[in-house]
């Protein structure tokens, strides 16, 4: 009986020892199944002209979500929403249909005209209204009006009919409980209405980033301007700039003032006030009858800033992101070694515009969100020699599928963090996911290779590095297959 057992008690490990190889032999021809130059392009798809920009709400984003779903059904990704890739939502966009003009007249009577240029000293607004206003020039800080806070950048100065100069952000930088009282004048949809309340014609902020979460209000225009104008500007009313504005946080009062000059703003759009954008939503079924019910999120948002005037590509934000998580969703639905947990991929729409497809995803979840084993964010994750992947330190259970498969396989430097509270005003798509109970992680790469030309019509696929978005493929193919399968 003794001999017996040990007879079947090495025949057990040997199957067991055997087993494992072919396990890992399979997930081996998986993992070398991942190829930069598929990536490559597929954000050279989506970054190019025939989607312009990927602006959410437009009929060019709907078509990029259509490729994306297209590719899914391809692989043999499901549709996770009742049969359909596509969860629906209300977005309002503007087209864009020129770069507009912004026309400087110096000091009142100096007979300057100085024409802006684009895109190096000026941006259109994405969310301009058509037509052209001139008028005098008012700097209005950081745009807020906040009684209860003390604080009033309107106190003084007579905006009506003039063009307010502005400043994003708060005078408030400090992360804890009073920046949440600060937090819902931050947002630049905010700050326009107020201005234009105030009877503003139109507004320059400082601040050169094609930027879609802004409002639509008819006949206020307005567009972006680079600080080194913001400087030249403030050095004709006979003060320093960077000075004046580390002045508004340090001292903590506003300093609002008439500039003495007049500016000319153009713009030609169109806004769509009954569009609507979608999230892309596809899954992976898992192979455990039991198991599958539970479910790991990746997500990405597919949205980019737009044409305005020209193309604003947004390979590296964040065309980068959705090829990663469209390669990881490709692997998995080819692997051999089956997820036993369901796996769910939801690009985003909206992101740019305010959180809206994520916001929207959190309210009406496809699967119950005790159910939800963790959230993987994807934004801007193709130009580096490294991995950031955040709150690892928080839940380091789940964060050590991330080491051990880049210890393993990949051997790239890798850093993590805690999950600290913001509270402040979200800024990425995990916020609404983070808030709603799930456990979030943000994989990003570190140590950019090439320069990183944010919110920038620069930002095409020469901006990439191929490599690091394949490993970033390789790694959300591992990480997640172990998590699947942890029984």
């Amino acid at each position: 009986m003794k001999n017996l057992f040990i007879l079947l008690a090495g025949i057990l490990l040997s199957y067991t020892t055997f087993s494992q190889e072919e396990t890992k032999e399979k997930i081996q021809k998986t993992f070398h199944s991942i190829s930069s130059h598929d990536l490559l392009d597929y954000a050279a798809e989506l970054s190019s002209q025939k989607y312009k920009g990927r602006l959410s709400g437009s009929p060019e984003y709907l078509k990029s979500a259509e490729w994306v779903a297209g590719k899914f059904e391809e692989w043999g990704v499901k549709p996770a929403n009742k049969g359909s890739y596509f969860q629906y939502f209300d977005n309002a966009y503007t087209e864009v249909y020129s770069i507009g003009k912004v026309i400087w007249h110096g000091k009142d009577g100096s007979g300057i005209n100085k024409e802006l240029i684009f895109p190096e000293e000026f941006y259109p607004g994405s969310n301009s209204a058509s037509g052209e206003i001139t008028g005098e020039m008012v700097y209005a800080g950081f745009g807020i009006t906040a009684p209860e806070l003390d604080w009033d950048d309107y106190a003084g100065v007579d905006v009506s009919g003039k063009i307010a100069v502005m400043e994003t952000g708060l005078p408030y930088t400090k992360n804890d409980p009073t920046l949440a009282k600060w937090t819902p004048y931050a947002y630049h949809r905010y700050k326009f209405k107020n201005a234009k309340e105030h009877g503003a014609a139109g507004l320059l902020y400082v601040s050169k980033i094609a930027n879609p979460n802004t409002s639509y209000i008819d006949g206020f225009i307005y567009a972006h301007i680079d600080v080194p104008v913001a400087e030249l500007m403030f050095s004709v009313a006979g003060k320093n700039y960077s000075e004046h504005k580390k002045s508004l946080t340090a001292e903590f009062k506003p300093s609002s003032f008439e500039m003495g000059q007049s500016v000319t703003i153009s713009a030609e759009t169109k806004n769509f006030p009954g569009s609507k954008a979608c999230n892309v939503v596809g899954m992976i079924e898992g192979s455990d009858p039991v198991l599958k019910d539970e479910v790991i999120l990746l997500g990405g948002h597919l949205d980019g800033q737009g044409y305005l005037g020209e193309l604003y590509p947004s390979a590296l934000d964040n065309a980068s992101g959705v090829v990663d998580i469209m390669a990881a969703a490709k692997a998995l639905a080819e692997s051999e070694v089956r997820p036993k947990r369901s796996v769910l991929f939801v690009l985003f729409g909206g992101e740019e515009c305010g959180l809206f497809g994520s916001e929207y995803y959190v309210n009406h979840p496809l699967f119950p969100v005790e159910k939800a084993v963790c959230m993987v964010n994807l934004d801007m994750v193709g130009n580096g020699a490294g991995f950031m992947v955040t709150n690892g330190m928080t839940y380091p259970d789940l964060y050590n599928y991330f080491s051990e498969a880049n210890e393993n396989w990949l051997h790239r430097s890798m850093r993590t963090s805690e999950l600290r509270k913001n509270y402040g005003r979200p800024r990425s798509d995990e916020s609404h996911f983070e808030n709603a109970g799930y456990k979030t992680f943000s994989l990003y790469t570190s140590g950019s290779i090439k320069p990183v030309y944010y919110h920038q019509p620069y930002d095409d696929i020469e901006a990439l590095t191929p490599e690091i978005m394949e490993d970033a493929a390789k790694l959300l193919y591992l990480t997640v297959l172990g998590i699947a399968n942890n029984e």
